[in-house]
């Protein structure tokens, strides 16, 4: 008995209408071919396309970032610059869209990772660390199927192994999840997705693919654009002789030296000799289709994907910017603020150890307003305040409020109601002005500066710094700055605990003591955002012990290990003459 294996696709699909429908495209379906962890990273790695389809939209989602309002909101920001929030939120959202899910494991409260981590027990203080988690090292749990639950759906728990083969159990509220590219179900599963969400690149591939391909192909035909063409006599029958071979590339070898030495090409009277070019109208219209079809696919205009202008008559690409910036608006609060909502109030109780009333944040318009539409908005604000003031119908104090917040909108920090005896309702805007740039040095004294100055005696100093002068530079820029940018420390006073690694370097004559602390470094780095140069390729914290040249070898010198407690940031002007007049005792 012969079994018969029907085809499922062939005969209908070979021609029109040799099968049960005229229609070409009737057994044409899809089918999901996933994207494996080796072919995503090989996609991000090699293909600008496809990286800048990942990364883009992450990163205009905290460009701007948030501006927190109401009591506590500079050591709040402080706290977020010290914990690096919005490098490791963006970190973990491009992560997410490239694997499908991501998420930051939150160091606060108790150790016991499994138990759920409430916010309202935190203290000032007790956030420890930040860990980014992409999906390949973690494992989520199984699914919560009971539909009145609020993770219905989602992961009761995550799992991830230590370098010890211990096995971790992660309770949800102890981490930032971001979730992929959404799937029709929750409890779809697949190459590892499960509990997840798609990668981004899965339903945009094929589209970038093509991109990358055509411009390849694209850029294979430049080569080709010039082609000459010589015809020689009995060829074929000779080639496979070893010896004509030989002779006949060292005759074109020659022929074309020459020619590209004078522009002669010498030929048998035999030979026949031409040469094509080829055109290359229309592959640019090709192969900017294709650039519009991988931008469409990503959700990205081409003027933010590609960095270039929009074709047609009057067209800017002002709406598309605004579509993207409204969508990238919509992941800041339907996805980055729910998923960090345990993180802020662990942020506050950890900065401030309550969370006030008042303090909140509002995300930073992405759109950036040119200087004639500022001027306008702020000719229109002020405006409608003088007709306000002089229908009185508010009074003083309430005009001031709502204009001062009318006009920070648009960059002016102040708003005053002064008597000028006019008759326009007392209506006066005072501009705040940067102050005028300088050089900056910053440093905070030693406080404990004697017993560091014990420990060099006892290691041998004859002489050194008198205690008052020990220091740590945290900036020292030639390049002048406003000093209103640089902003504040969040610690007046930083105390550096016994130990860690501490370390003697010779700096030219200088003998130091080497040591680490996150403040510091975050400070400099801070400084160097707000303009300030260093003139050195890496910041180190350090305290100067002596400049004595006869002082001990380093090599036998014990670093001190004691505590190194720093007082408040004095800001003074470079002098390049800083060190004349300096004693050593």
């Amino acid at each position: 008995m012969s079994i018969f294996t029907p085809i499922a696709d062939g005969l209908q699909s070979l021609a029109t209408r040799l099968g049960t429908s005229g229609d070409k495209a009737a057994t044409v379906s899809y089918a999901v071919d996933m994207l494996d962890d080796q072919q995503l990273e090989a996609a991000f790695r090699t293909s600008w396309v496809m990286r800048k389809v990942v990364t883009i939209p992450a990163m205009d989602a905290v460009r701007k970032w948030r501006e927190w309002s109401g009591d506590g909101a500079k050591e709040i920001e402080a706290m977020e610059d010290a914990f690096r929030i919005r490098a490791k939120i963006n970190e973990a959202k491009w992560k997410a869209r490239l694997y499908g899910g991501a998420v930051i494991l939150i160091g606060a409260g108790r150790e016991d990772l499994n138990q759920p981590l409430d916010p309202r027990t935190i203290r000032k203080g007790d956030l420890r660390y930040l860990t980014v988690i992409t999906r390949k090292d973690i494992i989520a749990g199984l699914a919560d199927i009971d539909p009145r639950s609020p993770r219905y759906g989602l992961p009761i728990d995550y799992q991830f192994s230590t370098n010890h083969g211990e096995v971790l159990r992660v309770h949800p509220t102890r981490l930032v999840e971001f979730r992929g590219e959404p799937l029709p179900s929750q409890f779809v599963a697949g190459s590892g997705q499960y509990g997840w969400g798609d990668s981004v690149l899965q339903s945009v591939y094929t589209a970038c693919q093509h991109l990358d391909m055509t411009m390849a192909n694209v850029a294979s035909l430049v080569f080709d654009a010039k082609t000459d063409i010589i015809k020689i006599e009995g060829l074929s029958e000779n080639i496979t002789d070893p010896k004509y071979e030989e002779m006949l590339f060292k005759r074109f070898a020659t022929a074309r030296l020459l020619k590209g030495n004078n522009g002669t090409l010498i030929l048998d009277k035999d030979e026949e000799y031409e040469s094509k070019s080829f055109a290359f109208s229309g592959l640019s219209d090709i192969a900017d289709r294709f650039m519009q079809v991988a931008s469409g696919a990503a959700d990205i205009p081409m003027t933010r994907l590609l960095g270039t202008s929009p074709g047609g008559l009057n067209s800017t690409g002002e709406s598309d910017l605004n579509n993207y910036y409204d969508r990238v608006q919509a992941m800041q609060t339907l996805e980055i603020e729910p998923a960090m909502s345990i993180l802020d109030e662990v942020l506050i109780r950890s900065t401030l150890g309550a969370w006030p009333d008042k303090t909140t944040y509002e995300w930073r318009p992405l759109k950036q307003m040119s200087e004639t539409q500022v001027s306008e908005i702020r000719n229109k604000d002020a405006d409608t305040l003088s007709k306000l003031a002089t229908a009185a119908i508010y009074g003083d104090d309430e005009i001031a409020a709502a204009g001062a917040q009318m006009f920070r909108e648009t960059g002016i920090d102040a708003l005053t109601i002064a008597d000028d005896g006019l008759d326009d309702g007392g209506f006066v805007e005072t501009v705040t002005a940067d102050a005028a740039p300088r050089t900056l040095y910053v440093r905070r004294d030693v406080l404990n500066g004697a017993e560091i100055i014990r420990w060099a005696k006892a290691q041998g100093f004859k002489t050194t710094l008198p205690a008052s002068d020990l220091h740590v530079t945290v900036a020292f820029s030639r390049t002048e700055i406003d000093w209103m940018d640089v902003g504040e420390s969040w610690q007046s006073k930083v105390e550096v605990a016994p130990g860690g690694p501490r370390i003697m370097e010779q700096f030219g004559k200088a003998r130091v003591v080497l040591f680490n602390n996150d403040e510091l470094k975050w400070r400099h780095e801070r400084i160097k955002e707000a303009g300030a140069t260093w003139d050195h390729p890496e910041y180190q914290p350090h305290i100067t012990i002596s400049h004595d040249p006869d002082a001990p070898d380093i090599a036998g010198i014990e670093a001190y290990q004691g505590p190194i407690i720093l007082g408040p940031e004095i800001f003074q002007e470079v002098k390049e003459d800083w060190n004349e007049g300096i004693t050593e005792t």
